[in-house]
């Protein structure tokens, strides 16, 4: 696409992969000399140390230049699809540590600027400078900062077999096909947020807690300890209440102190938040210190929840109108405070005229801005509901077919909480008749997360049950047997 400047390529996803002349490189040709040679034999994988790099592409040259139609590159997701884009990539190859970044075909060293002190900088570049191999350029991360050189030359070493292996994979490869991916999305994250002052992380599975453990018993085998499975009949995000910060994440209004919020919408091009006021009990004598202690307030939430909900692209924020220009001033500095912690590359800019603050931030992956609407649970979409009176019956039923016809045992039923309520209340309960009458090898148990009428079972083996009934799910009035699926995780079984 001559008028873009860019190539439309296929990476096996639905649309088609964006790559611009930009996110070439300057080590284009040098690169896919590289390429070029590694797929002509794969019984041999290139040495990049002993190649000699090829003179830089023109930085304002076009993409007819260098890219032609059917040709196989290398390439690295550098922004996820969003929305009704695709992926877009780049063929400048990255390979990120703990400590380091590893760039294949540069020779460049770069220090992360959050790393202060000249001396500190000055010694992890001699230091990098010292064993990083000929052709391979280096970032080194804010936390290397006061590490040894046996720890960054075992993750250079580490980030290196990385390099050989992805090659070696593409070698071999069938066209369009993954090559690399970080181990998990977990161990990812960690390696980005980790930070020792961590009291406790909990895990609910226990593929997942091996593998969080052996990383944080390799990363900071004093902190192994705080890693601790969750086994609790009772979900993890209730019983951390996390489920309601979730489900309020998920509204455009957001409430903050003293009844003041704030108004979030989405658009294609934007993000649009504004600031009210609402019924604040303890406002202040005059107006405008008022409007000021509202602004900062929602600007801590505003922060917050860029976060959360990951949004990015422009934001424009409509604060509370304010006269004085140092409250104006004073915002500004505030806003530039409480996002100084956000990991996504951000700009911010004064108050306008009309008094709109417009941020710019980082967007790697669609917004969290999930629909909450599905089909309902209680009718499955006909618009009528079994009375709740009869829900406890229908409940009834379901337990003595998985244990009388299906002779499972050992399972949970999660139900609502204000159903559970109703079910355990006093001493000879419904929940107990129940256990008594029926062998009592079954638990009841709160799920936040489900509707009014809403059930869901979990078998021994932490696989659901799915018990939706066929007439539930069809329209017609004719009474059909039950059918019981067992769901597992990854197939599914009849």
């Amino acid at each position: 696409m001559p008028g873009l400047n860019a190539a439309f390529m296929d990476v096996g996803y639905d649309k088609d992969a964006f790559l611009h002349y930009l996110d070439l490189g300057s080590q284009f040709s040098s690169y896919y000399q590289f390429v070029k040679q590694a797929l002509a034999d794969p019984k041999k994988v290139p040495s990049l140390s002993k190649m000699k790099l090829l003179p830089d592409i023109n930085k304002h040259g076009s993409v007819t230049d260098v890219l032609e139609k059917d040709m196989v590159l290398m390439v690295q997701i550098a922004k996820e699809p969003i929305s009704s884009k695709g992926p877009r990539l780049t063929t400048e190859i990255t390979f990120t540590g703990r400590y380091l970044v590893l760039i294949p075909f540069s020779d460049k060293i770069s220090i992360s600027q959050k790393i202060k002190t000249t001396e500190e900088k000055l010694r992890l570049r001699q230091l990098v400078d010292s064993i990083r191999p000929k052709n391979f350029g280096v970032i080194v991360r804010t936390s290397a900062e006061g590490k040894r050189v046996a720890e960054l030359n075992h993750e250079l070493k580490t980030l290196l077999k990385c390099w050989e292996d992805t090659v070696a994979k593409a070698q071999t490869a069938t066209v369009p096909s993954l090559i690399f991916e970080e181990e998990s999305r977990i161990v990812s994250m960690l390696r980005d947020v980790f930070s020792p002052s961590y009291e406790s992380i909990y895990v609910n599975d226990a593929e997942t807690f091996g593998q969080i453990s052996k990383y944080v018993s390799l990363i900071a085998p004093e902190s192994a300890e705080i890693v601790k499975l969750y086994t609790k009949d009772e979900p993890i995000f209730d019983h951390f209440s996390i489920t309601k910060q979730i489900k309020s994440s998920f509204g455009k209004t957001v409430s903050f102190r003293s009844g003041a919020y704030i108004i979030i919408e989405h658009t294609e091009a934007l993000h649009v938040i504004d600031v009210n006021s609402g019924n604040r009990s303890k406002a202040a004598s005059d107006q405008e210190s008022n409007a000021l202690e509202v602004n900062l307030r929602a600007a801590d939430e505003i922060a917050r929840q860029l976060r959360l909900r990951d949004m990015g692209g422009i934001i424009v924020i409509d604060f509370i109108d304010m006269n004085k220009a140092e409250h104006r001033q004073a915002l500004y500095e505030h806003m530039k405070e409480v996002m100084a912690n956000d990991r996504a590359r951000h700009n911010i800019l004064p108050l306008s005229k009309f008094g709109l603050m417009q941020i710019t931030r980082q967007r790697v992956r669609p917004a969290l801005d999930i629909i909450t609407t599905e089909k309902c649970p209680s009718c499955y979409g006909k618009g009528e509901v079994q009375p709740s009176l009869l829900f406890t019956d229908k409940l009834k039923e379901k337990l003595e077919y998985l244990i009388n016809d299906l002779k499972v045992n050992g399972f949970i039923m999660y139900v609502h909480p204000f159903v559970d309520a109703y079910l355990k209340k006093g001493i000879l309960s419904l929940y107990r008749k129940w256990k008594m009458e029926l062998g009592g090898k079954f638990k009841i148990v709160p799920d936040q997360s489900l509707a009014y009428l809403q059930y869901k079972v979990i078998d021994s083996n932490k696989n659901e049950i799915d018990l939706a009934e066929e007439k539930d799910l069809s329209s017609s009035s004719t009474k059909n047997k039950s059918k019981t699926k067992i769901r597992d995780n990854e197939d599914q079984d009849s």
